[in-house]
């Protein structure tokens, strides 16, 4: 891949330069060294004049019959950190000196030799051109991002897209972590990405080796580290693996994604930080099958979550105040105040897992990550005893902790994570589960109702079962409070607050509705399912 700069190889692959037969005669292996500048000078002391990765073009007319000057010489440009000696040939050396030769070998110069006459001027001229065309694109290039990102952060953008984009014009993976090290999210080449996840221990730990007191810190092959910070405090890092540009357009990229991150951050949802859009975002994956399981151990191994020998069981907590909407369970809301007690749960039981919200209902998921020898059973139960306790203790209302199957490979994950979601659905609809944790077997025939509920089968089953209740709310909730009591009259009345004479009437209405006969146990059973399907339609 062509990055832009101009090397000292690259100069000696000029059109302009071939027709005065060029040699390399020492430093061959340094070649590749970034031009920043050309100089044309006879001067003994030229060195003096460098700041550092420039061409020094000169004859050595002020060199000949001196070795020792010319040994200082190349020392010099060692000291100055040069990018290479261009030295003609015919005024001052008719062959090339070989003191000067063997000084640049030790000293890791490259020493190029020029056969022909050489017009120094129309090179000069030649380089000088390149290198500020390199400079102005390097300019196009930083403007251009800094608005393409500004435009994704007003629109509202996740912080995937985001990074995708400044992978983009870095042309190399683009990766946000934490202060931990943890993988946020990661942008650029699928498998130039994974080949990094799956080594990230060891990247990790060169990742910190390279951690700067400046804002932007270099390292090897382009590596690229920028602080991420605002208001004066820091939460995390943006590393660029492999830049292909200059050192000076790598840290300039590095503090303009930097920049754009942190505007991401203070302007994007403060109840839900990185760390959570993170696990929402794996937990997505795994639960939708969107991405191979192999394409995600790394990832959750990059996240901080133990893979090695572990059994994955999928949980989904759901709390239900008094009035049947969402608990408010803490400042962030629903959602943000429950992620917090599981969260806390997780921490005081001492578990591994993953938490997010997922789904459309505002839930909250856990993958657990067990180790293979604990009974996974045992420990769902433990932790699902602490978030009774949490929710009971903030007055959150009813809190349904569902559980799928464990799982010994992450290609089960996804049918267990359904589960889950099912049965957290279901039992919150229903009765209490008869344990701290809904199981599948738990949510019996309205968990199988709930998941038909979509179906237009059934949903024309409502409609001829129930149509002419569904305009009378009313009525419609006396035979669910009918059924709910097991037929019982007399509750059935306390709980609707109504005489026995009075709901005597309104169940003869229904039955008159409907034309069934609510002691033929076969109707009321239909009546039962059509209610549950009713139901389950009218919620998340």
């Amino acid at each position: 891949m062509d990055d832009g700069r101009l090397t000292v190889r690259k100069v000696l692959e000029l059109d302009l330069v071939a027709p005065w037969d060029a040699e390399v005669v020492a430093g061959r292996g340094r070649l590749d060294r970034p031009v920043r500048w050309l100089h044309v000078a006879e001067a003994r002391d030229v060195a003096v004049m460098l700041s550092g990765g420039e061409i020094v073009l000169t004859t050595g007319v002020l060199l000949a019959g001196d070795e020792a000057a010319q040994v200082e010489y190349v020392e010099s440009m060692r000291r100055a950190d040069a990018a290479a000696v261009f030295l003609g040939l015919g005024r001052a050396f008719g062959t090339t000196p070989g003191p000067m030769r063997r000084a640049a070998e030790r000293c890791g110069v490259p020493l190029v030799v020029l056969h022909r006459p050489a017009p120094f001027a129309r090179l000069t001229e030649e380089v000088q051109a390149r290198l500020l065309h390199g400079r102005y694109a390097a300019l196009d290039l930083l403007d251009r991002m800094g608005s393409a990102l500004s435009a994704l952060n007003l629109s509202g953008v996740p912080l995937q897209r985001l990074l995708d984009e400044v992978a983009a014009f870095a042309g190399c993976p683009a990766v946000v972590v934490n202060l931990a090290h943890r993988v946020l999210a990661a942008g650029g080449p699928q498998e130039a990405v994974g080949d990094l996840l799956r080594d990230w221990e060891r990247v990790s730990r060169q990742v910190a080796a390279l951690r700067g007191n400046g804002p932007v810190a270099l390292g090897a092959d382009g590596w690229v580290v920028a602080r991420l910070e605002a208001r004066g405090r820091q939460w995390g890092y943006l590393v660029l693996f492999g830049h292909p540009g200059t050192a000076d357009t790598g840290v300039a990229l590095g503090r303009r994604a930097a920049e754009a991150l942190a505007v991401h951050r203070l302007l994007g949802d403060r109840e839900r930080g990185w760390e959570d859009q993170a696990a929402e975002a794996l937990l997505t994956d795994l639960a939708s099958g969107t991405v191979r399981p192999e394409q995600l151990l790394p990832r959750i191994r990059a996240a901080g979550l133990p893979a090695n020998r572990r059994t994955f069981v999928p949980v989904v907590v759901r709390c239900c105040g008094e009035t049947g909407g969402e608990a408010e369970t803490g400042p962030g809301g629903a959602a943000g105040g429950l992620r917090e007690l599981v969260e806390r749960a997780l921490a005081e039981a001492a578990l591994a897992g993953l938490v997010a919200r997922i789904g459309p209902g505002e839930a909250t998921a856990v993958l657990l990550s067990l180790p293979s020898e604990l009974d996974a059973d045992e420990e769902v139960a433990r932790l699902a005893a602490r978030l009774h306790e949490r929710t009971s203790a903030r007055g959150a209302g009813r809190a349904v902790v569902a559980a799928g199957f464990g799982c010994g490979v992450l290609d089960e994950v996804r049918r267990s994570f359904v589960e889950a979601v099912h049965v957290a659905d279901a039992a919150l609809a229903g009765p209490p589960p008869p344990g701290k944790v809904a199981r599948l077997r738990d949510v019996r025939l309205r968990g199988l109702v709930r998941l038909l509920r979509d179906e237009p089968e059934l949903q024309g089953f409502v409609e001829r079962e129930l149509g002419p209740l569904l305009g009378r709310h009313d009525l419609l909730d006396v035979l669910r409070t009918y059924l709910r009591t097991g037929r019982n009259k007399s509750l059935a009345a306390q709980e609707q607050h109504v005489s026995r004479p009075a709901l005597y009437r309104r169940l003869q209405s229904i039955e008159a509705l409907l034309g069934v006969d609510l002691d033929d146990l076969e109707q009321l059973t239909s009546l039962y399912v059509a209610l549950l399907a009713h139901d389950a339609q009218q919620g998340p």
